[in-house]
């Protein structure tokens, strides 16, 4: 199965609730009206596009329905779109221009973090890269354990150490191997939590600092999982980590698994930060580079 059909098949949940929700609305209307602008914002908010972002899609939408002098509300449906895919932007590819190229994931526990990592650390060796990765979050010894498992599956080199280790020491571990070894890229694990906003902005800067001092110059992403099914709460913590770190960009986890996937609009316009990846599936194939087109072309079609 391709990319893009894995995708529309993930987002199914998502298209069927959204479009179906967007279109019984549109044939319930027989011109268009204030009253029909102010339904449809209701019916996004619903479907996790969040209350700002809503209200601006419907104002593009009202200016652009003026323009145009349309009168129709089934031609409303092609024009959301046209703003939906406007609103996503330019599609952002991960950084990997150094050699080594660092990649940091951060995030809740329970997003699907360390499986992800195991997923991008497989699909960038099937790309012909050497990687390494750093098992940083000491903080559970069941997510070295975990993390070890899937580097076995991905076939791929893991730096660790025991639990309780300082994490920042096992980054350091990791570059000095990624240069030793010529590795091309190095992905660090790090522990996901977030209620002590003040430890895990430490451990971050110390981390970056270590990133810095170790591999000058290098291309750092800092990419902040979210699992896609807990909806606006997902938002939410965007919003919080993007107060404590510099995210270069979002992994979507778990997109197939809910009818949520609204939230990558939100994400996008609320924050923007990009969507670099998402997953689509258990397997550890599934995850691709996110693509504004195609996700709108799986939503729309």
């Amino acid at each position: 199965m391709g990319f893009f059909e894995k995708l529309k098949n993930g987002l199914k949940k998502t298209k069927d609730s959204m479009m179906g929700r967007i279109e019984s609305l549109l044939h319930s209307f027989s011109k268009i009206d204030e009253d029909l602008f102010e339904e449809l914002e209701e019916t996004l908010i619903l479907c996790d596009i969040g209350v700002t972002t809503s209200e601006k899609i419907c104002d593009k939408l009202r200016q652009k329905v003026k323009q145009e002098g349309v009168k129709e509300p089934e031609k409303i449906k092609d024009m959301l779109k046209e703003i939906i895919t406007e609103m996503l932007g330019e599609d952002q590819k991960l950084d990997m221009s150094t050699i080594p190229s660092v990649i940091l994931v951060i995030g809740v526990n329970g997003v699907g973090k360390t499986t992800t990592i195991g997923k991008l650390a497989y699909q960038l060796h099937k790309q012909g890269k050497k990687v390494i990765v750093a098992a940083a979050d000491t903080f559970r010894a069941a997510a070295i354990d975990q993390l070890e498992v899937w580097t076995e599956r991905a076939g791929v080199d893991i730096i660790k150490h025991n639990e309780g280790s300082d994490p920042a020491s096992v980054v350091f571990d990791a570059l000095v191997a990624a240069k030793a070894r010529q590795a091309d890229v190095v992905i660090c694990d790090t522990a996901g939590r977030l209620h002590n906003k003040k430890n895990l902005m430490d451990e971050l800067k110390k981390i970056s600092r270590i990133v810095h001092q170790q591999a000058e110059g290098c291309a750092l992403e800092v990419l902040l999982a979210l699992d896609a099914t807990t909806g606006q709460n997902a938002v939410n913590q965007a919003r919080q980590f993007n107060e404590v770190a510099d995210i270069t960009g979002i992994i979507l986890t778990k997109l197939d698994g809910t009818a949520k996937g609204g939230i990558i609009i939100s994400i996008t316009d609320d924050l923007q930060v990009p969507v670099k990846l998402v997953t689509v599936g258990e397997k550890i194939d599934d995850i691709q580079p996110f693509s504004a087109r195609d996700f709108v072309e799986a939503l729309f079609e």
